[in-house]
């Protein structure tokens, strides 16, 4: 088998299976961070020690016929956010840079799982960009082409995967920053229901209380919509520290087939700039699906004027809450629960339109990964110039409103770079989501390897 660009799924049933052995794939993974890491500085901290003692543990246990779980043996990586007991933890800002003494929920779920942790992932300085780069350990570049970013915040993440340096790796996404790297590096990602997986030990270091309580998320991102359905049933649930995850059973769901789904599109939103080849991938895939039996239609939207605008205001409440100096003038907490009102509305107003529709199918950026630049330089979209902070307008909208989204790589643009999907559905309904992501593969297809990996 190539152990490189397994999926994790395989990986973890090959080691349990003894057709290979938990150090074998370790030591192929090392060999590959050695050989590609250098060109895309995505691995920023590295313990292989500590991990091929745990491989060779691993591989004695399973001699005992000891499994630890459904990831026993396998080797992964973390975007450095997540707190890694004796681990280097930075999120890319030197007052962070520490090493924590417990781990996180996600963190300590996956090795009770039986994972074997490696390294940490490169982010954007405090998780706040779309390129990863921070003065840490400086720039990340993307495997499809170094002169181009992986996306932000998980762009390390993105492309460890893409270049077969990791099976998998967690993303956190209050702004798209799961999707947008996915999508730049040609990889699955799920960004869940808001409040479904813990952010428990999520920016360690960070003194309480904690100013951003919704819209962010964790989730998954890998090589296949198999590897994001296993990591969610691991990752999800209450962990008795963040009080907001909500107790909601992850359901099985039965299988599906495209003539039984209701599916909407939209080739961008509203006075949203969108790349030529972005729309016309999403209406090429819409009209395949179609004539494959699927119920397809360019649906009304619910109203998106404004939405924008008041993700923004309420992100900057939430993180201006304890720097009154940065804001012009101090948020009332009247003015912060009329924003909660507005968002209830658009909540509502999308749990309807999901009433009528299985899924929405729509772009995941407005552009393809684009040419590293400085944070906040003008971009070009079809020849006209665009704000860099619109690059999370079509995955903004889901966090906001808290809904599920998935991630497919799709095609390839015309400067060979990859186009992903992105797919929304109901609040608290991934199971199905990824059952439908699943049933999509067929069309949009797996995996693709980006060239001379």
């Amino acid at each position: 088998m190539n152990i490189i660009f397994s999926s994790a799924t395989q990986l973890a049933a090959a080691i349990q299976s003894g057709q290979v052995s938990a150090t074998e794939v370790l030591e192929a993974h090392l060999t590959q961070i050695e050989q590609y890491n250098p060109a895309l500085n995505a691995v920023v901290t590295l313990d292989s020690d500590r991990a091929r003692e745990q491989a060779r543990l691993a591989d004695a246990a399973l001699a005992r016929g000891e499994v630890w779980g459904l990831l026993h043996g396998l080797p992964f990586t973390l975007k450095d956010a997540h707190a890694t007991a004796g681990m280097r933890t930075t999120t890319g800002f030197p007052p962070l840079d520490h090493v924590p003494q417990k781990d996180s929920t996600i963190t300590a779920r996956l090795k009770a799982a039986g994972g074997i942790l490696i390294g940490k992932t490169n982010v954007a300085a405090m998780l706040a960009d779309f390129q990863s780069n921070n003065p840490i350990f400086g720039r990340t570049n993307n495997p499809w082409n170094v002169d181009r970013t992986p996306g932000g915040s998980s762009g390390g993440a993105a492309a460890a995967i893409a270049a077969g340096m990791t099976p998998f790796d967690i993303g956190t996404d209050l702004s798209g920053s799961i999707r947008i790297p996915a999508h730049f590096c040609g990889v699955f990602g799920l960004k869940p229901t808001e409040h479904r997986i813990p952010l428990t030990g999520l920016i360690p270091g960070l003194p309480p209380p904690r100013s951003v309580r919704i819209m962010s998320c964790i989730g998954p991102m890998a090589r296949t919509v198999e590897d994001l359905t296993l990591l969610y049933s691991l990752m999800a649930g209450p962990d008795g520290q963040d009080t907001e995850v909500q107790p909601v059973p992850i359901d099985a769901v039965p299988e599906l087939n495209l003539s039984q789904l209701r599916i909407a599109f939209a080739t961008t939103f509203p006075d949203l700039a969108i790349a030529i080849d972005i729309r016309n991938a999403i209406a090429e895939l819409a009209t395949q699906l179609n004539s494959l039996g699927a119920t397809v239609e360019e649906a009304t939207l619910p109203p998106l004027d404004c939405i924008q605008e008041r993700f923004g205001e309420l992100v900057g409440m939430m993180v201006g809450a304890f720097q009154p100096e940065a804001q012009a003038q101090p948020t009332t907490l009247a003015q912060y629960l009329e924003a909660l009102h507005h968002r209830d509305q658009a909540i509502l107003a999308w749990e309807q339109f999901f009433e009528q529709w299985d899924v929405l199918l729509c772009p995941v950026s407005m552009v393809t990964a684009f040419p590293h630049c400085e944070s906040g330089a003008t971009l070009q979209v079809n020849g006209q110039q665009v704000e860099y902070w619109s690059i999370s307008a079509h995955c903004s909208v889901f966090n906001y409103t808290g809904h599920p989204a998935v991630v497919l790589p799709y095609n390839l643009d015309r400067d060979g770079l990859p186009i992903g999907i992105q797919l929304v559905g109901k609040r608290w309904n991934e199971s199905r989501l990824l059952v439908i992501a699943q049933v999509l593969t067929q069309v949009t297809g797996a995996f693709q390897r980006p060239p001379g990996y």
